[in-house]
């Protein structure tokens, strides 16, 4: 069912709580908590522009990191108040708390157009509680909630489902906001018909993780091709040797059943041939990896982990890529972080950079896909980076979600 969104309502001189996902990457400098990477911030911006010239009274609530319901200075939402002004190019207030007589007070100052950020409502347990007191007082000073938080929105919590539940109940409007309807898009109505050849690049660490996603593709995908460390649970599903590569052992009957239903079903499923392979050891007590090489066998030596998948793998994948017209890409080739395992990833991102530029719908499912895009510096190049990691896994599995279910339907 369609949802409504903020294009869809009146919003002059309206309080309008709106949820967005702003649980930002942060590390210390000078003392100071200093934002590594705004991207959920610029996510959210098409949204608030759009509020603003509606003449909306904004109200933002949001989350950062896992205070556990303690005030942690480190976990505060300043810093992004601060960040938000500067891209939005107007005055960000801020309110140290997210309910109670101080929040009324700043909302009640609020002129049309303004925008308020409240403090991180995971200084309250009751938020993941999904308290209805707590969502009462998050719903206390607003007439209309906007929900453009996807990254969130698999959480059954008081600011995602609760508080909507509320402004329902007293007959209030809940509306995606343009960050959620196009999330909504693209990975519900893209991938409901998708334009063939359709091609999965499913990567990661588990294939616990990816199972349900792989097994509801499926029904859908021509190809799917499977990187990082949850090709060797395919590896051994296949009778392949994987050394010391991470692999899930209680796994592999899945992997087998996932491998024969591809069969079926005449998808072709692809894992890789070569891989980059790295020895594990300890550099002054700590986990390292020392001597590193291509490996052109399938096999993996017992003394050696697989950390990438090698050149022959990566054009192989690439030209399948490269011929796609719909690609969805949810996981990275191998340890990208790591400068020396990363080459995997980031020809496959060229890949699906190349096959987009020429006409293919390109969506990019969250979490490190989007980190190594945007590393890459070719996150513009495709057609959709999802904002939600958990959450996008959750909706392609065919799962609701708590934070879209809750919002008025057209």
């Amino acid at each position: 069912m369609a949802k409504l969104t903020v294009n869809e309502l009146d919003l002059q001189g309206k309080r309008v709580l709106t949820r967005v996902d702003y649980n930002v990457p942060m590390a210390e400098s000078d003392g100071a908590m200093v934002i590594n990477d705004d991207t959920r911030i610029q996510a959210t911006l098409p949204t608030l522009k759009a509020m603003i010239e509606k003449g909306a009274k904004i109200i933002l609530c949001a989350h950062l990191g896992r205070p556990k319901g303690e005030r942690v200075e480190s976990m505060s939402l300043r810093p992004v108040a601060e960040k938000l002004s500067e891209l939005i190019n107007q005055p960000v207030a801020f309110c140290d708390q997210c309910v109670g007589d101080k929040v009324t007070d700043a909302v009640s100052q609020l002129k049309d157009g303004n925008i308020l950020l409240l403090e991180n409502v995971r200084y309250h347990s009751e938020e993941e509680a999904n308290d209805t007191a707590f969502a009462e007082q998050l719903a206390a000073n607003m007439d209309i909630y906007v929900n453009d938080a996807f990254g969130a929105a698999h959480r059954s919590h008081a600011s995602t489902a609760g508080v909507a539940r509320v402004v329902t109940e007293r007959g209030g409007q809940c509306a995606a906001g343009l960050l959620m309807e196009r999330e909504l898009k693209f990975l519900g109505e893209e991938l409901e018909s998708p334009k063939s050849p359709f091609v999965v690049i499913l990567g990661g660490a588990k294939v616990s993780d990816k199972i349900k996603v792989i097994d509801r593709l499926l029904e859908k995908a021509d190809t799917i091709i499977i990187g990082g460390a949850m090709a060797y649970t395919f590896k051994l599903a296949k009778g392949l040797q994987v050394g010391k590569s991470l692999v899930e052992p209680d796994k592999v009957n899945v992997a087998q059943a996932a491998l024969e239903k591809a069969k079926e079903r005449n998808v072709q499923f692809l894992i890789p041939t070569d891989n980059v392979v790295a020895k594990p050891t300890q550099i002054d007590g700590k986990f390292a990896f020392g001597d590193y090489r291509i490996n052109d066998n399938e096999n993996i030596p017992d003394d050696m982990e697989g950390v990438d998948i090698g050149p022959k793998s990566a054009e192989a994948f690439g030209e399948v890529i490269k011929g796609a017209k719909t690609i969805l890409w949810n996981g990275p080739m191998g340890i990208f972080e790591d400068s020396r395992f990363a080459e995997g990833t980031y020809n496959v991102a060229k890949a699906v950079c190349e096959a987009t530029a020429s006409g293919a719908i390109s969506i990019i499912g969250g979490g490190d896909s989007v980190k190594a895009l945007n590393k890459a510096s070719l996150g513009d190049r495709v057609t959709f980076m999802s904002t939600g990691g958990g959450a996008s896994l959750e909706f392609l599995e065919g799962n609701e979600l708590p934070g879209v279910t809750v919002l008025t339907d057209k």
